[in-house]
């Protein structure tokens, strides 16, 4: 498991199995709701004419790459902005927002929370099986729909009214200069707040205790007084001051969606694309201690590493990732140990002796992890404090084998098939 690491849907469109197999042992994938959109709304792709893959081909070429091992899918930003707002969600780096956990007290009666399958995995899923839901299919039309109706240009002309110009502002780092002015002022809170409920679609009834608790603050700047949803409304004011400065071409529709994975910046070490605007565009948003990493160079570094480690014997592959291949090999020459170097992961595997754990003390640790999946829910725990919690549960789906790479031991594998509880 190394860094937090951000994707976007033409970076993973670009790997081959074998290769996004490595992307999601050594990174931890940071599966933000823009991906899981994007891949829906190619159910209602048209096809080239002549083209031997349908739409529904596209969408299970893309699930089968998808993040199954580590990674999260994350909170959309609406509600993380509405908790920033409410004074109840902070970013931690380092950490996945997560929905969906039940709040529950151990056998020995800590608190922990459960988080059972996400509705995303168990969709990723069904459509690595060719299995899509009506639903699904009218999601990813009004998807469509919605990219076709967006007019940027009138975007453009918008902001231009307010004076943002080519002359006035002439690069990505000016724009992005004006629109950190704007969420770090203490002028105009009441602008600011109806901008913010405007581009994020607060819910009417949030805005009046927003509009208090600001109030009572005394109305430090927005960046101050919530700061995930002053840098969701920064990268929202940044991209039409872009378009109105002509930094950003109004052309394409799908800037638009393309921009908004900037909003899940907080929550990782490293951001991977593909798309020539992340590429442009990211770096004012950047931390110092956070990374771009160009798509087609992760690509090539997960490919070498493919090929290195393809040599290994058929006995080393049956013992599943995390014991054939604990790290990534090669040095920080190479772009994914830099990474794992840059961000505070080992890179030498440290001697180890293994200690044999007797079947009694296996069987009463799996005992244990039953009996807090299955605790009866403790909504107190609820309203406890992230870090007071002693326990996380996680349920996965991962198959055993995926391209040439077995995730899990296959004697697990095995064991897992004969009690029925395997996912192939």
């Amino acid at each position: 498991m190394g860094p937090f690491t951000l994707f976007d849907k033409s970076f993973l469109q670009s790997l081959s199995v074998d290769e996004s197999v490595w992307f999601d042992h050594f990174f931890v994938p940071v599966v933000c709701p823009l991906f899981f959109v994007e891949t829906l709304a190619d159910l209602a792709k048209e096809m080239k004419e002549g083209s031997l893959r349908t739409a529904e081909d596209e969408v299970r070429i893309v699930a089968d790459k998808t993040p199954v091992l580590s990674g999260m899918p994350c909170v959309h930003h609406g509600e993380l902005c509405v908790g920033s707002l409410m004074g109840t969600f902070a970013p931690h780096p380092g950490q996945i927002p997560m929905a969906g956990g039940r709040p529950v007290r151990n056998p020995e009666g800590k608190p922990g929370v459960v988080f059972k399958n996400s509705p995303e995995a168990e969709a990723f899923a069904r459509w690595q099986r060719g299995q899509f839901l009506e639903v699904e299919r009218g999601a990813a039309a009004d998807w469509r729909r919605m990219l076709s109706e967006l007019d940027l240009q009138a975007v453009g002309r918008g902001m231009q009214a307010l004076g943002i110009t080519p002359q006035n502002c002439k690069t990505i780092e000016e724009a992005h200069g004006i629109a950190s002015s704007l969420v770090h002022t203490e002028a105009a809170p009441e602008q600011q707040l109806r901008l913010m409920f405007t581009f994020v679609d607060v819910p009417g009834r949030f805005q009046r205790a927003i509009h208090e608790r600001w109030r009572e603050a005394g109305f430090p700047p927005l960046a101050q007084f919530a700061p995930y949803a002053a840098h969701v409304l920064k990268v929202e004011l940044f991209f039409q001051i872009a378009l109105a400065a002509k930094l950003i071409a109004a052309e394409r529709a799908s800037n638009r969606a393309d921009i908004a994975y900037l909003f899940y910046l907080p929550f990782c070490n490293v951001f991977v694309s593909a798309d020539k605007l992340h590429r442009r565009c990211v770096q004012p948003f950047l931390r110092k201690d956070q990374d771009f990493a160009w798509g087609p160079d992760l690509k090539a570094d997960l490919s070498r590493i493919n090929v290195e480690l393809s040599g290994a014997s058929e006995a080393e592959r049956l013992q599943g990732l995390h014991k054939f291949a604990p790290r990534p090999p090669g040095d920080v020459g190479n772009l994914v140990p830099s990474l794992w170097h840059r961000h505070g992961f080992e890179l030498q595997k440290p001697e180890e002796q293994e200690t044999a754990v007797p079947p009694e003390a296996h069987d009463k640790l799996l005992a244990h992890l039953r009996g807090f999946q299955e605790a009866a829910t403790a909504p107190e725990v609820a309203e406890m404090p992230s870090d007071d919690l002693e326990s996380l549960s996680i349920e996965r789906l991962v198959p055993p084998k995926k391209g040439s790479w077995w995730l899990i031991p296959k004697h697990v594998a095995d064991e897992e098939r004969r009690q029925g509880r395997t996912v192939e």
